[in-house]
């Protein structure tokens, strides 16, 4: 029984470090994340684009003034890089040291659920290894204070 037990463990554990992520994966994964939130703090369009799935969307909920109803807004890969070149252009959006945490929530072989913890905001990304590069594929974020989504 003790050998069936063990055999059981080894054969589940060689699944999981087959589909585990390596820690080149975890390092890569962590930079396509900073990568999308530094090129709001700095202007830099080029690396909002390398950091960007072309089939991107990020998404969010806010609430029309007129009517008091909600409504989902999108951003594309087009709109993320044009809000990477003007978001900050006057360096006022951003504390001079803003924040930037990164919590992986769950990674596997191919795709990472990722938490960015900014200093207004959070966003929950899902990142895709695609042709052996990590690329952001979904954004779903919020502003801290719910009133900002009016």
């Amino acid at each position: 029984m003790k050998f069936i037990s063990f055999l059981f463990v080894l054969i589940v554990t060689s699944i999981l470090k087959v589909q585990a992520q390596t820690r080149q994966d975890t390092l890569d994964i962590k930079r396509v994340a900073l990568a999308y939130i530094e090129s709001q703090h700095t202007p830099n369009p080029k690396q909002m684009q390398d950091a960007l799935h072309p089939r991107v969307v990020k998404r969010s909920v806010f609430k029309n003034k007129k009517t008091q109803k909600d409504f989902v807004s999108e951003y594309s890969a087009e709109n993320l890089v044009i809000l990477a070149e003007t978001y900050n252009t006057n360096g006022d959006k951003f504390p001079k040291t803003p924040k930037k945490e990164i919590k992986l929530l769950d990674v596997s072989a191919l795709t990472a659920s990722v938490k960015l913890i900014a200093d207004e905001w959070f966003d929950y990304m899902h990142i895709v290894k695609t042709n052996g590069e990590w690329k952001i594929i979904n954004v779903l974020w919020q502003y801290n204070k719910l009133s900002e989504h009016q």
